[in-house]
């Protein structure tokens, strides 16, 4: 029997997820899908920016790699512009790069003291924004060379979650700072995030009412802005394994439910509803950790990957069995749809 049990905890693929071909030499980054057509972008370590095409439907879905594109060091994270024609990444080369996808070459559009850690294209405003661990956040307007704004933050840039007019950013030392980007060079109010220990990932409520927020002590936040909703705010537990507590890595919102996933340095990705304050699905534990993940515009697909995220160091890290794999699930609707509280009439 112990053979069955080591070649199950050594299986990166337990939930028999769709692998996307030729995926990146080095640890994920970031991932992000095209808010109109069903291509992905990886970042990764590697110092690389790679799309590739999600082609078929149903079981017989398959990855074609169309493109990518080089840093000078590795990259960190990366968006879409609203229209689905131009990738955005940032990374410790402390810049910023437009890559039109038509096949021109990709520019320089930003700037930092330090490296980029997060970026999101607002297109309410025509703006996109970068936050780095210089420890501000910058508004760029792409026609110009120098920012339309720099924002001075508390500390170094950790994670940032747009949901117009909502803006959050999540710094050092626990610092959450909330914006209305109706008047973008204020800020709106500051809180101390509401989990103990470092913060690793944020995502806006759809509604803009409030805000998700993911620490390396595997919890999970929910937080509203209104005064008088603080009732409703609560903290759980997530991505543990007896006394083994691991980071949560990633928080997405599914785009037509309203429901969410989180995914963690234990392998797993799980599916919630925080309106009734329950899991709708646990996945099995992958063998390595899943730093990045995301839902495709219709939340049909959910990517995400896995590999070592230099939790442990380099001397954790063996280049001949650390593989990096990327994966897409196709969400059943009882994963992803919320179940209706007590009380409530029944499912349609």
């Amino acid at each position: 029997m112990s053979i069955f049990g080591a070649a199950a905890s050594a299986n990166t693929n337990p939930n028999k997820s769709t692998e996307v071909q030729q995926p990146p030499a080095d640890s994920v980054s970031s991932l992000c899908f095209s808010p109109k057509a069903n291509l992905l972008v990886a970042t990764s370590w590697d110092n690389q920016v790679r799309c590739w095409e999600v082609m078929g439907s149903g079981t017989n879905v398959g990855t074609v790699p169309k493109a990518s594109i080089s840093h000078e060091q590795p990259v960190l994270c990366s968006t879409w512009k609203d229209d689905g024609t131009t990738v955005f990444s940032g990374g410790c080369d402390k810049q910023v790069k437009m890559w039109p996808l038509s096949g021109s070459q990709p520019v320089t559009v930003a700037m930092h003291d330090a490296p980029v850690k997060e970026l999101a294209w607002i297109p309410e405003m025509n703006l996109l924004v970068t936050g780095s661990w210089d420890k501000t956040l910058r508004y760029w307007d792409l026609r110009q060379p120098n920012p339309a704004h720099v924002q001075q933050l508390p500390e170094r840039c950790y994670a940032l979650t747009v949901k117009h007019p909502l803006m959050v950013a999540g710094t050092a030392d626990r610092n959450l700072i909330v914006f209305n980007l109706q008047n973008p060079q204020t800020e709106f109010k500051r809180i101390i995030s509401p989990l103990k220990y470092q913060t690793r990932c944020l995502a806006a409520f759809p509604d803009q009412q409030g805000f998700l927020v993911g620490s390396i002590e595997g919890r999970v936040g929910v937080h509203h802005l209104d005064d008088s909703q603080q009732s409703k705010n609560f903290t759980f537990k997530c991505h543990r394994e007896g006394n083994e507590i691991y980071s949560v890595n990633s928080l997405n919102f599914h785009p037509a439910h309203g429901t969410f996933a989180t995914a963690g340095s234990d392998g797993a990705f799980n599916f919630w509803d925080k309106d009734s304050k329950q899991r709708l699905k646990a996945m099995s534990r992958c063998s390595q950790p899943i730093p990045c993940s995301a839902f495709n515009n219709d939340g049909s697909i959910y990517a995400y990957a896995v590999c070592y995220d230099w939790s442990k160091g380099a001397e954790n890290h063996n280049p001949s069995t650390a593989k990096t794999y990327i994966y897409l699930h196709f969400p059943q609707e009882s994963e992803v749809k919320g179940k209706p509280r007590i009380g409530t009439s029944g499912r349609k």
